[in-house]
């Protein structure tokens, strides 16, 4: 799963957004709680449907391999109790284009339990629009912040 956005305002600017626990919960769907729980790690409660499962998930994330305000990876991990698990990852990478900075990202996940057995095409499907949601989301966030 790859994408691209392109955000009104500097990389800095948009490093630090993508930094900050309240900036992500407020653009995370289904994100009801996050938390710093350490060095570049995080806990978040966030609830989801694929298909005709929906379940709460715990949810632990990392950012790893930090090249500020370039590039990070950030794996997470998340159990959504009978509904199974998920866990997977997404290398996020900024660039100045003038006063704008386009976010590319190549993420990519695993499932098991109920949410497997729903169809890779409806995971995927969901997983893409959900991603969608975010970067919308976050760009609009950022750009109002700047306004």
């Amino acid at each position: 799963m790859t994408g691209e956005h392109r955000i009104p305002a500097s990389r800095e600017v948009v490093w630090e957004a993508l930094n900050d626990p309240e900036v992500l919960k407020a653009c995370i769907p289904g994100c009801e709680s996050i938390e710093e729980t350490g060095d570049n790690t995080m806990a978040a409660d966030m609830t989801a449907k694929v298909g005709p499962v929906k379940a709460k998930f715990k949810v632990n994330l990392q950012l790893e391999n930090l090249n500020p305000p370039e590039s990070y990876t950030l794996t997470g991990e998340g159990s959504g109790g009978a509904a199974g698990f998920a866990k997977g990852g997404a290398k996020v990478m900024l660039e100045e284009d003038g006063d704008e900075t386009v976010l590319r990202y190549e993420a990519s996940m695993q499932i098991g339990g109920k949410l497997a057995q729903v169809g890779s095409r409806l995971v995927q499907g969901t997983a893409n629009k959900l991603a969608g949601n975010f970067f919308s989301s976050f760009a609009d966030h950022v750009n109002k912040e700047n306004g």
